[in-house]
């Protein structure tokens, strides 16, 4: 029995994966110029929805580009989850800045939008991670947006593989601990478990913002502040947060053995988010 080929929807149709196609023109193959988010599907039914697309939306919205409406891209991510079987998986929702001259200036033709869904595996209990010699920009034009322009986190993310990591982190212009190439960062800094806050330049991830409501449901002390980087490189907890990752220890940071790997504010927080998900698919 041959397995049946994975299905992708593309601009309102539903396409096996081997003819889904973009023009050599769509603007986000061209520049970049497009937005994503990444979901997990859990029971067949898409997390935290609500939260992600409002992040999407907002994203396309600083880069001046429209996406479908919400009845349409939630009936996009039912159809390609139902043509491929899929209960427990990864949904990669995309827009970009459709057909357009080749250059920095859009056309005037209407967005691409697609839709893909793929198998997903429990994250590793731990990880390790290293410092990467790059900096986010937290003033740039992108800080805090999900776009496609993630050129420099593969660069990044080969340089932490090339090192026996599993991800990088990067440091901003001010030396204060950012982000990784695609998860957020919780480390525990004078008793307080911290995490960048919106100024220092990182992508606010959703999971990062439920574990935030549900450690001040805990009573765990946590807030959002600047961390240094050097503060980051010794601290004896430290966890990443991702749709994906969900509450992933780190064990090593760059080569150090951590003191203390899944203690005791992020194995509560992990045991809370996996409540979470029994209970509410859509918080």
């Amino acid at each position: 029995m041959t397995t049946p080929e994975p299905v992708a929807w593309v601009d309102g149709e539903l396409v096996p994966l081997s003819r889904a196609r973009v023009s050599v023109l769509d603007h986000g193959l061209v520049v970049g110029d497009g937005v994503f988010e990444t979901l997990r599907v859990y029971r067949g039914v898409p997390f935290a929805w609500t939260r992600h697309l409002a992040r999407l939306r907002a994203s396309a919205y600083a880069l001046g580009l429209a996406v479908p409406d919400d009845a349409t891209m939630r009936a996009a991510a039912g159809a390609v989850l139902t043509a491929n079987g899929l209960a427990e998986a990864r949904l990669r929702i995309t827009v970009t800045g459709g057909v357009a001259p080749p250059g920095s200036g859009r056309g005037d033709a209407p967005p691409t939008a697609f839709v893909l869904a793929s198998p997903i595996e429990p994250p590793a209990p731990a990880t390790d991670v290293v410092i990467v010699p790059w900096t986010r920009n937290e003033h740039g034009a992108l800080a805090g947006l999900k776009t496609i322009s993630y050129a420099a986190n593969v660069r990044a993310l080969a340089y932490a593989q090339s090192c026996g990591a599993g991800e990088a982190i990067f440091a901003n212009t001010h030396g204060n601990l950012c982000e990784a190439t695609g998860s957020n960062v919780f480390c525990m800094a004078d008793g307080v478990l911290s995490t960048p806050p919106p100024s220092a330049g990182a992508l606010l991830g959703v999971t990062r913002g439920l574990l935030l409501e549900l450690a001040s449901a805990l009573g765990i002390p946590a807030d959002e502040r600047d961390v240094p980087i050097e503060v980051f490189a010794t601290t004896e907890e430290a966890f990443l947060s991702s749709t994906t990752r969900e509450v992933q220890p780190i064990a090593h940071i760059d080569g150090r053995a951590l003191a203390t790997v899944g203690g005791a504010a992020s194995a509560a927080l992990a045991r809370a988010f996996r409540e979470l998900v029994a209970r509410d698919l859509d918080p």
